[in-house]
Order: C-alpha cells, then structure tokens, then sequence
C-alpha cells in the first residue's frame, strides 16, 4: 500500500536525513522558460552592464489570503512586523516553527485591507495551507503551484504572469514601455504604470542590486505584455537580455540571499507532527532531496533559524504572540551560534576538479555551471583546521565576479578573509539519480561579504543586505 503522508514515509527511514538524502526526484528544475535565450554568460553580464528580463511567471507558488483576518492569520504565523504594512507595500515574509526553525520564505503584496497574495517556493505555500485548517481561522486560500518541472508538451496555465526587468539600462525601458516617466516608487513599494494599453502593478525590487521593477497581472496578458516590453526597448535603443533558467537562479550568489533552506519541520511535537500527517507523501517535504558533502544523523543540523540568515530585524517582538516568538527569545538571549557570509572558491582548487573530468579513474564531484542544482537543499561542509565551522547552503558560478561563489553559515567568530575549506561531493553513493559516481575532493574558500556583489552591498535600498529595515 503506497504511503499518503509524509509521517508515513518517515516510519519507513531510519531518519529524515536518509529519505532526503536518497531522494529520486532528480535535479531541481526551473520549469518552462527556457534554458538559455543567448548564453548564461552574456545573460548574467545583462544584470550588470545592461538590461535583463526575467520571466518570473513559473518556478513559484502564489498563495492569495483573503477574508476578515487575513492579517491576523498571516502576522500570526510570520515573524514579520505587520503594524507598518499598508496597501500597495510588499514584505519578505519569513514563516518559523514553534522551535524558531526557518520554514521558507515569500514575497507577501498587500493589494487590499483583507487581501494578500504570497510568492515564493513550496514550503512556505504549504505551511500557510496547512495552519489556515488547523487553527480555524476565518480566511480563503487560493493555491496556484509553480508549473511542473516537467509539462511533457502539456499547455501550462497560471493566475499570474510575473515579469522582472532590471539592470543600470532598465529606466528607460520603464519610461518608453510607460509612455513617460514612472512613479517614483520607493523600494518595495507598488504604484500603477503602463505597458502599452494596460495598467499593471509594478513592485519596486531588484535582486542583484541594480535598479529593478517586478510587474503582474493575468495570465491571459502575458504575450502581449512580454512583446510590449521588447518592444518597449528596442523603442529605447536598450539591448534587453531575455535570462533563460540557467542564468536566472545565479543571480542570488551576488546578492546574498538563500533560496532553499530546508525546512524546520521534520521534528517537533504538537502542530508540527500534525503537519507531518497533513503532508502528502509526494509533496516537496517528503520527496525533495539534500545533497553535499555535510552528513548528519540529526536533521536538526541542516535547520537555520532567522538570525543565522540575517532576518532577525524583521522580528515584530510588540506583537502579542505568534508561531516561534518563545523559541525566537530564547535564541536571542543566548546570542546567535553562526551568521551568513559569501564563500569564494579558490580559482585553482576549481580547475583541478573540473580537471578530473579528463582523466582515468573516479573523477570529482562534476561542477555543473553555472548552478549545480542537484538537490532541493544544498549542505556543503566547511572545515577550519580539519574541525567543522559551517555549511555551505546554495553554490554557483558569476561570469560577472569571474569566480564560483557559494552562500552559507559560518561559526560567530570566524572573520571575513579567513581561508576555510570546503568538501566538495557525496561521502558516499547516494541514492539521487542527479548524483555521478565520484570522489570528495577538497576546496579552499574565503570568507567574503554578504551580499558579494559590491552594487548590491553598497548602493541596494535598505533591507536584510544591509541590516536595516525597510
């Protein structure tokens, strides 16, 4: 008999970290868009020499919260602040469990008094679906999930398109594209602007540092919308970059932030072992995959929680309570364990990996560019004289900083420049089919800034990136 839940499945396992590290869901998949419109390289430089499209409209959930306590049932089960939200803002909405463990995050749009639409990755999407049935509240739920990974030819339909335009040439795509100049938007804010005959929403964002407007609107607009913008810009004289799959998830390497964090919710009494029940065992929890050199039989291990990740700011401590502010308090009295930094992989330590491809015998781990996305979540170990001070999270390679970098956690008193190690490939063979037969090979990394990229670090609005709250 197959299993329905995900606390099914895990009876099976001896822990959570053998199902997901012997997953067979295979590479991670940005779905539909394509691969590459040019080449990733030219696509990655786009972001920061010129102008870049990213078409936003599949890899994501979309979860709209409607009804009389829309706000109350969301503040409740994020960290976040809602006294200063008002209409037309957007937020990065961090939900944690009741231990204080990182479930994932979403980009959360006010649209009215009693309305909110949520963007992002799986977990957070059902986290959100699971609570709105748990605690009774008094809210509607409309879950559109990312397209398949695979469609096989099938036609693909979503609520929404979702556009992002960005780059040092962007503003004047927004000015033709708009018949004039733009609202002056401020950051995360929403104002209306034009694209030829429509009104559409316009969300004051840039995800590599360089100025950027995300825009939405019915799915049914997207041809038209997409052919106005191109048009838009060759009106412009603008070159814009249309970024395939590959190039797209890269962009994060620049500007620090981590796209997959596993999710908190494999342990834990009470809501969580009922969430556990509700989790379908096909759903991303039960079937998605951790892959790295990082080996623990505590699944705890590979959980980070809002201080680690940078997202401590964005606490609402006044609010009376919400889901984690008990675990939140007592990890910040004890002071936080590790922090978030950039890993700089060492050019020379690369090319002798990419060199084993060439020669007899068990090659290294490949390194796939410019994104290695073999697994769900990535868990890198760190080393320091042999002993282990950190996690290397989500890793690539940046034509625009010529060198592979890798975002992750790190002791509290290890310092930017110190040269660490990190263990590249499986300790063993897995189960993953996206995983080569291969052997661990060592690569030295420097500790770098968070966000790398020196625009995004320097010049990027208020925010997580620079500690202070929008």
């Amino acid at each position: 008999m197959s299993k329905s839940s995900l606390a099914e499945v895990l009876k099976g396992v001896s822990s959570p970290v053998e199902l997901l590290r012997n997953s067979k869901i295979g590479m991670y998949v940005y779905p539909v868009v394509a691969p590459e419109f040019s080449n990733w390289r030219s696509e990655q430089a786009a972001w920061r020499d010129g102008a870049v499209l990213f078409d936003q409209s599949h890899h994501m959930d979309e979860v709209i919260v409607e009804g009389p306590q829309a706000t109350e049932f969301l503040a409740h089960h994020g960290i976040n602040s809602f006294s200063n939200f008002g209409l037309n803002r957007a937020k990065h909405y961090v939900p944690v469990t009741p231990n204080g463990h990182v479930i994932g995050d979403h980009i959360i749009f006010r649209e009215r008094e009693d309305k909110y639409i949520l963007v992002g990755r799986a977990p957070t999407s059902n986290w959100l679906l699971f609570a709105a049935a748990w605690g009774k509240w008094n809210v509607r739920i409309r879950h559109d999930p990312r397209s398949p990974s695979r469609p096989e030819g099938e036609r693909v339909l979503r609520e929404h398109y979702r556009f992002q335009i960005q780059g040092p040439e962007a503003p004047k795509v927004f000015e033709k594209m708009n018949g004039g100049p733009i609202p002056d938007i401020k950051f995360f804010h929403v104002d209306w602007i034009n694209i030829g005959s429509k009104k559409v929403q316009a969300l004051r964002h840039g995800m590599a540092g360089a100025p950027g407007l995300e825009v939405w609107g019915p799915y049914k607009d997207k041809d038209y919308i997409h052919s106005t913008i191109m048009q838009a810009a060759k009106d412009a004289g603008v070159d814009l970059v249309q970024c395939g799959s590959r190039a797209y998830s890269t962009n994060t390497l620049e500007s620090g932030w981590i796209p997959s964090p596993l999710p908190g919710i494999y342990t834990g009494d009470g809501m969580l072992a009922d969430y556990r029940e509700w989790l379908g065992a096909d759903m991303y929890e039960a079937a998605g995959a951790i892959g790295g050199s990082f080996v623990s039989d505590n699944i705890e291990d590979y959980y980070v929680n809002p201080f680690e990740l940078g997202y401590d700011f964005y606490i609402g401590w006044k609010k009376d309570d919400f889901v984690g502010k008990a675990a939140l308090e007592k990890i910040k009295a004890e002071g936080p364990k590790r922090k978030k930094v950039t890993f700089e992989w060492n050019p020379e330590d690369v090319l002798k990996v990419i060199a084993t491809a060439f020669e007899q015998g068990t090659p290294a781990k490949w390194i796939d560019f410019p994104q290695p996305n073999y697994a769900s979540s990535s868990a890198d170990l760190i080393l320091k004289d042999g002993k282990k001070v950190g996690m290397s999270m989500f890793n690539g390679y940046s034509w625009n900083e010529r060198r592979c970098l890798s975002l992750g956690v790190v002791d509290i008193d290890i310092q930017e420049e110190e040269i660490l190690t990190l263990v590249w490939g499986e300790p063993e063979t897995t189960g993953k089919t996206s995983t080569e037969p291969h052997k661990q090979t060592e690569i030295r990394v420097r500790v770098a800034p968070t966000p790398y990229a020196a625009e995004a670090r320097e010049n990027y609005a208020d925010s997580w990136r620079t500690k202070k709250a929008s």
